[in-house]
């Protein structure tokens, strides 16, 4: 007989209505597991078919935003510390989290922990929603009998990381934003205004000046086929550059690359110093050893140079010598940085010192990003007006030039 999907509802230990979804081959199968569970079946019913269900697309409807996550293990944390029982918690939390992959995750977290799993087990079953930091963390706090401190300290960490990829992005919106509007402008002018002016050139019969000429063949090659030439050759690059960073090499060059440009450049730095510290304190305060924690901060660096230096310095680390030491060999850790950590090792205090040059550099970050803001608002408003200028003056000029030829004696 085949397994079939069945929606039940059941009441707890507590009295309180839970529902939920289990495969079995027949209804009785279902009440006597749920029955084993602890649970008094209320109704069970196999799943109906619906025709208009919901489209899900891997890596885009079934995505957890980390802010979903952040706030999940700050209200976990509440609950658990308040005395509730984790599966009670995971069984509140599962009824009230909006994200759906994110409750579907939480429902198959609470079963697992009720069939005797714990919590990091069953966290590690769903990779794609918990990274390796959040499970090394669960698992200290498991280990140490701080599990609801672990889950704030979680929910700080991640809110940081939050908060530090909103300030990267909104310098990155403005600019965005404007440029596709130039864009778009340009294009519209090339396919629908400068054709007018192409037929009216052509009424003249005149020799048009260099800037008219090129414009006029921009535009004959935005509005034919050869834009789609185009647009296939830019894509291919694309690609071919996407799947070149998505090589060891080509990820460890283009990640070099990025932390060169004068701005940008140390904007990517900061950052992934930021989040460099902030995981690997949060990994040291719950409990982590270093070596683990230096495998999982190389793991989550966001930067290919970044995470060779923490690689390098685990195995420094293991072989006897201080982080402090091996991290100063390397050129992408700043001065500061492995002075800090020079200084927490001496005194005992490395996470705390790490979390205070972690929020050294968000705010190196923020006034990074008030800064590059302030600047390219004026310069893009000026490369806008100068690329619509350029146009606008370039259809113009073979009329200037007509009304000279016409205000000449004789003409």
């Amino acid at each position: 007989m085949p397994t079939t999907t069945f929606d039940y509802k059941v009441r707890d230990a507590d009295g309180r209505l839970v529902k939920g979804q289990l495969e079995a081959d027949s209804i009785p199968l279902v009440a006597a597991r749920l029955r084993d569970m602890g649970y008094a079946p209320v109704e069970i019913k196999p799943v109906a078919i619906n025709l208009n269900r919901e489209i899900k697309i891997p890596g885009i409807t079934d995505r957890v935003a980390l802010k979903d996550v952040a706030l999940m293990s700050r209200q976990l944390a509440t609950m658990v510390s308040a005395g509730l029982t984790l599966v009670r918690a995971l069984g509140v939390l599962a009824d009230q989290i909006e994200s759906k992959p994110l409750r579907e995750a939480m429902l198959q977290i609470r079963q697992e922990v009720e069939q005797g799993s714990s919590l990091s087990s069953a966290l590690e079953k769903l990779p794609k929603v918990f990274p390796p930091l959040y499970i090394a963390m669960i698992r200290a706090g498991e280990v140490g009998g701080q599990l609801d401190v672990v889950l704030l300290k979680l929910s700080n960490t991640l809110e940081k990381q939050v908060e530090l990829r909103q300030k990267v992005r909104s310098a990155m919106a403005y600019p965005t934003i404007v440029l596709s509007a130039v864009v778009v402008i340009i294009t519209a002018m090339m396919i629908f205004i400068v054709p007018i002016f192409k037929r009216l050139f052509t009424s003249l019969n005149g020799t048009l000046p260099l800037p008219t000429r090129i414009v006029i063949s921009i535009s004959n090659v935005v509005a034919s086929v050869w834009l789609l030439v185009v647009i296939a050759v830019i894509v291919t690059i694309v690609v071919l550059m996407r799947r070149w960073i998505a090589t060891p090499g080509g990820r460890r060059k283009w990640d070099a690359f990025k932390l060169r440009p004068p701005i940008f450049g140390a904007l990517t730095h900061k950052v992934a110093l930021a989040r460099f510290c902030t995981t690997f304190s949060s990994l040291l305060s719950a409990g982590v050893p270093v070596i683990e924690a230096l495998d999982i901060v190389a793991a989550n660096a966001g930067n290919q140079i970044v995470a060779d230096a923490l690689i390098g310095a685990q195995e420094g680390v293991r072989e006897g010598k201080t982080l402090s030491a091996v991290l100063a060999r390397y050129p992408v850790m700043p001065i500061m940085v492995t002075q800090m950590i020079e200084t927490g090792e001496e005194s005992g205090a490395l996470d705390d010192m790490l979390d205070k040059v972690a929020t050294f550099y968000d705010n190196e970050v923020s006034a990074t990003v008030d800064s590059l803001t302030s600047i390219l608002e004026p310069l893009i408003i000026v490369f806008m007006g100068a690329c619509i200028g350029c146009i606008v003056v370039s259809l113009y000029l073979p009329m200037f030039d007509y009304v000279k030829l016409l205000q000449q004696p004789g003409a």
